[in-house]
């Protein structure tokens, strides 16, 4: 267990001295500074993880020195401030300037021991939650060097300290849950929720209690409440009916939400949305209202298919591989430089999703040192070619259909021959589906 370090400022001998019996006494380790000037140079050279700072001294008094602290980005730590004769305005200057507490003089030992204590542990757990917000940030974190995702990682670099909303346009794959979460936790928001509300969640008759709350004898937080501060991913925008379009419509213009039976509050949530489909078109056909279409786009941000970056897939492979040993306990085993460079040939049709996937049942499945070719095949199944020639070398024409052949192979050996969901997924009518099969040649079972 490391000992807190502590640096107890005070121009009286009799106080210092007996500050540091009682602490040292409690197993703190203490130094000390008659000065502000000397209480300077230890701040910087001693590191100290809480400082006692007395208010009224000769040559500098605490306020001031605490001020010149918090503007040189020295102020690491908290700081409890000492006085017997301070005032309320004094005491709430210093507040103000970043102190965590004060205590009057003269002080009592027990309130000092407990001040101490709860500073200490108050910036622990600070500092475990920045950790934890650190880390979760560098685990969401977009994935590879090419041109596509350096510019999609400055993309949401940019918008993260923000408020507007944020629309993340994808394939179906794309993993835009992934980068709601990346955008939240290196925003001033990742302090605090993260909620996501799929449509389902917002159907129905309880819609506007699940979203909005409700007061009365009765209250109930919605999303928007349990989530101020934070974030909250509407996924899949296009799937919500007209009533819940209208109220969200309502509270992006006033920023304001109504709970059932209680007073406005203030929006403090931050909205983004995301959907797979082509959202004008959706507004084109009045299949999703203009006006939330335009509130929700203010910063679209378009989330590339995999094969638009198939430079990182590699990189992918070997990332998701660690990932699954470490986390699933799965025995690692590299990718061969034959399979990496036909899978970075390889469409992709179900994008990261599918990469995934993959990666997770060859290491289910695999025993040998290295995935094969061989295995890769046996992997892929039945409903894939095997990719001889890169797909980028071939015609634009050629390439869109091949693309779309493997594309719709996919969904149907995904959905089970479902056309409903196949129409569903890939955003087109039935009919259409049913003639775009027919002339790519792909014969269906039932």
């Amino acid at each position: 267990m490391t000992i807190a370090r502590i640096l107890v400022v005070d121009d009286e001998e009799d106080i210092r001295s007996l500050i540091r019996e009682i602490l040292e006494d409690e197993g703190y380790e203490i130094s000390a500074a008659a000065s502000a000037a000397t209480a300077h140079e230890l701040m910087k050279t001693a590191a100290p993880n809480l400082v006692l700072l007395d208010i009224w001294m000769p040559d500098k008094d605490g306020i001031n020195l605490l001020r010149e602290w918090s503007e040189s980005g020295l102020l690491r730590c908290p700081i409890i401030m000492m006085s017997g004769h301070a005032t309320v305005e004094t005491a709430v200057l210093g507040t103000r300037l970043g102190a965590y507490d004060f205590l009057e003089k003269p002080l009592s030992m027990a309130k000092l021991l407990l001040t101490v204590r709860r500073a200490l542990e108050n910036a622990n757990l600070r500092k475990e939650n920045q950790r934890l917000r650190d880390g979760e940030a560098t685990f969401y974190q977009p994935l590879g060097k090419s041109p596509a995702m350096r510019e999609l990682r400055d993309q949401l670099q940019q918008v993260a300290h923000h408020n507007t909303p944020v629309l993340l346009i994808g394939e179906a794959g794309t993993d835009k849950e992934r980068y709601a979460r990346y955008l939240h936790a290196i925003s001033p928001r990742s302090g605090h929720p993260f909620l996501i509300a799929p449509p389902s969640a917002l159907a129905g008759a309880h819609a506007t209690e699940t979203l909005l709350g409700r007061g009365g004898a009765r209250p109930r937080p919605g999303l928007l409440a349990q989530a101020a501060g934070g974030t909250l991913l509407l996924k899949d925008i296009t799937e919500l009916d007209t009533d819940v379009q209208a109220m969200l419509q309502e509270i992006l213009d006033r920023l304001t939400f109504q709970p059932v039976d209680s007073a406005p509050e203030p929006l403090q949530t931050r909205i983004i949305a995301a959907t797979r489909h082509d959202l004008q078109g959706h507004v084109a056909q009045n299949l999703f209202r203009r006006e939330l279409y335009y509130q929700l786009s203010v910063v679209p941000i378009h989330l590339p298919p995999l094969r638009e970056y198939n430079e990182d897939v590699p990189e992918l492979l070997e990332h998701y591989a660690s990932l699954y040993a470490e986390q699933e306990g799965l025995t690692y085993r590299p990718f061969s430089l034959s399979t990496q460079n036909r899978l970075r040939a390889y469409p992709w049709p179900g994008n990261l999703r599918e990469l995934r996937n993959l990666v997770q049942r060859l290491l289910i499945r695999g025993k040998d040192p290295e995935i094969s070719d061989s295995e890769l095949d046996q992997a892929l199944g039945g409903a894939w070619a095997r990719i001889d020639s890169p797909l980028f070398e071939l015609p634009l024409r050629a390439a869109r259909e091949r693309f779309e052949r493997a594309y719709f192979q996919y969904q149907l050996e995904q959905e089970k021959q479902n056309i409903s969901k196949i129409a569903h997924n890939s955003g087109i009518e039935r009919t259409h589906l049913y003639r775009k099969l027919k002339n790519l040649g792909i014969e269906l079972k039932n």
